[in-house]
């Protein structure tokens, strides 16, 4: 097979490597993009995507059961719902099959060339690709490394039968009677309350004190609440220790426990893909399991980049897609750095959280003397009439300045707003800046104006 040369040459194609081949095709770059499996990676196909189409679909399965049960207030009543889940799996796959082409068109559309297969390093410059023709290899200026990352798999829990990934559980032909969810992060979490809309007894089991431990007790305590109201039961402290036969065995604080389950949902972090694409062969330093890269997301081997889940925390596809714009101007000869004030990150869980900059503690521990403003749904008309009150959104500042240091809101749909709360931020926006924006009504980005206005010491609605 004839070898490909090119200027640029990109391994992977999810979030941050296709963004970063079609621009780079755009501006007039050579460039070539290697993916194992499907384009659009990990978020697009077993992650971010489907998850977030069968949230949606286990909201509106719920929805329609609580109209069937006389419970809502509207004055609404159906008959009773059923589920077929491989159709609710099917109208899934569809979204994600559109996309994926999606992916592939915009890339062709670029003038980039595809080659399906694995890809192996020869060296910082070359590499082999096993493709159902035949090996591939492909010599290029400049490599981009955008292999993404994996499920952790615990050693007592190893994935198969009943133990199931993230990746099985967005592909399951019936809802589980009984699932545990091990491991209380965002991950577990949006798909444990999922599966309890749509009928599942649900466990969640979290060896740290608290569920959702990267955010503040404040911004999970509605999600707690929800989690109460869905009749999910909850066990923190708690080590998942193996099975014993259709039982899963964990250590709490009051001693060993067995949990029934049809299936148990690992779901106890992710760890960057660094296995079986020949990372040996190239000589790049290491932070901690991740690639060291600079600001220019550049490793330590000249004329080989990193991006995405593999250069570390936050492992967010829109940190990635940043990355991959950033990269592939600078190798059509753009100056270009990494300068972003903040990224903001979403909990797709009921209700949804997002966080963007510094929290009220992480601005203390920078050594910020601060002001916080917050402002309850509960106060917000749209909230009222939406019937979902619960939650608020929070200001952080600086005490000297007004200088907007973070912004964080839980509430259903505030997704919506992480937009909103980036901008800010990144724009050097002041309390009073946000406060003298005219917010529409009614909607819940006013709850924004109005935790403000209360940092400021005159709230209007509260």
């Amino acid at each position: 097979m004839k070898e490909i040369v090119c200027k640029l040459l990109v391994i992977g194609a999810g979030p941050g490597g296709y963004i970063c081949a079609i621009r780079a095709g755009q501006l007039g770059v050579d460039t070539v993009i290697v993916e194992a499996v499907k384009a659009g990676g990990t978020c697009l196909n077993i992650g971010c995507i489907p998850s977030k189409a069968l949230i949606h679909a286990a909201e509106e399965f719920e929805r329609v059961s609580h109209m069937a049960a006389a419970k809502s207030p509207l004055g609404i009543s159906v008959e009773t719902p059923k589920l077929d889940l491989t159709k609710t799996v099917a109208w899934k796959d569809g979204i994600v099959g559109r996309l994926n082409s999606g992916v592939l068109g915009l890339l062709r559309k670029a003038k980039v060339k595809i080659v399906h297969g694995r890809a192996t390093f020869r060296d910082g410059k070359t590499v082999e690709v096993e493709t159902e023709t035949g090996t591939q290899v492909i010599r290029a200026e400049t490599v981009v490394i955008a292999t993404g990352s994996e499920p952790v798999e615990l050693p007592s829990l190893p994935f198969g039968g009943p133990v199931i990934s993230s990746t099985e559980a967005l592909s399951l032909k019936a809802v589980p009677q009984k699932l545990v969810v091990v491991g209380g992060g965002y991950i577990g979490l949006e798909l444990g309350i999922a599966f309890a809309k749509m009928g599942s007894a649900v466990t969640v089991v979290e060896a740290t004190p608290q569920l959702l431990p990267q955010y503040d007790a404040e911004l999970v305590k509605p999600v707690v609440k929800r989690l109460g109201e869905l009749g999910v039961r909850v066990v923190t402290g708690a080590k998942a220790r193996g099975l014993s036969g259709e039982t899963l065995l964990i250590e709490t604080t009051e001693g060993e426990e067995r949990l029934a389950a049809d299936k148990i949902l690992v779901t106890v972090g992710r760890k960057p893909r660094t296995e079986g694409w020949g990372l040996d062969e190239l000589d790049l330093d290491r932070a901690g399991k991740f690639l060291r890269i600079d600001e220019r997301c550049r490793t330590s081997m000249r004329g080989v980049h990193a991006i995405g889940d593999i250069t570390g925390e936050p492992m967010l596809a829109h940190r990635a897609m940043a990355q991959g714009e950033m990269v592939a101007e600078i190798v059509a000869g753009k100056k270009r750095t990494w300068d972003k004030r903040c990224i903001p990150a979403v909990c797709f869980t009921d209700p949804e959280i997002v966080t963007a900059g510094f929290s009220p503690d992480e601005a203390r521990a920078q050594g910020f003397e601060i002001r916080v403003g917050q402002f309850p749904f509960n106060a917000n008309g749209r909230a009222m009439t939406t019937l979902s009150e619960d939650g608020f959104v929070r200001v952080v500042a600086r005490a000297d300045t007004n200088l907007v240091l973070g912004i964080q809101a839980v509430g259903a749909g505030v997704s919506e707003l992480s937009s909103t709360f980036a901008l800010a931020i990144e724009m050097g926006a002041r309390l009073e800046d946000v406060a003298a924006t005219i917010h529409a009504h009614p909607t819940r980005s006013e709850g924004f104006q109005e935790a403000a206005l209360k940092a400021l010491g005159h709230a209007l609605h509260i």
